[in-house]
């Protein structure tokens, strides 16, 4: 056998879900917290990614776990409240370019449990470059309405990100139409 041989990628259907959560950051207007990156397999002359955070299970802990010290990681923000979960699990698959790059090589895509949570306190929290122990997700971050969430989405989650926010979407419209005094009801 020649030692030079090249090992071939893996298929598609050799490869496994990476199991993880992902996670609606929404404030009191009702905007979405994205994430801008620039993973290492993205071209250097491409623009950079917008996401909302995510993240995979670790063993043994559960997704509102995860979902806290996803949060913490890679925004810095404690001040959440978690108001819905998606009552069920999501998935998409990388395309074919990243297969054997993207996830370490090991997963076709990712099957996410979706959470939506309430930031309850101020901007100053957000801090994504303080987290040490690895390399931060983020470069920035920005507040965005949900649709911004989906048009800035790469394509292959455009899909996945549609179908989280619509299914969130009462929930945080609603924040919007918080009335800031209660009309005064009229006896007859």
């Amino acid at each position: 056998m020649n030692i030079s041989t090249r090992i071939a990628a893996p298929t598609r259907e050799c490869l496994h879900y990476r199991d993880g959560v992902g996670i609606v950051l929404y404030n009191a207007r009702g905007d979405v917290w994205l994430g801008q990156r620039r993973p290492r397999w993205l071209a250097p002359d491409s623009e950079p990614i917008w996401q909302m955070p995510q993240g995979g299970l670790h063993a043994r802990e559960m997704p509102l776990e995860t979902v806290l010290r996803e949060v913490r990681e890679e925004t810095g923000a404690n001040s959440v409240s978690a108001t819905a979960v998606l009552d069920r699990w999501l998935s998409f698959d990388r395309p074919d370019h990243l297969l054997g790059i993207a996830l370490k090589g090991r997963y076709r895509g990712q099957r996410q449990l979706w959470f939506a949570l309430r930031f309850n306190g101020s901007n100053g929290e957000f801090d994504v470059r303080r987290h040490v122990a690895h390399r931060p997700e983020f470069e920035g971050w920005t507040w965005a309405p949900p649709c911004d969430a989906i048009s800035r989405a790469v394509p292959w989650k455009k899909t996945m990100y549609a179908a989280v926010l619509r299914a969130f979407g009462g929930l945080i419209k609603a924040v919007w139409y918080v009335p800031r005094h209660r009309p005064n009801k009229r006896k007859n």
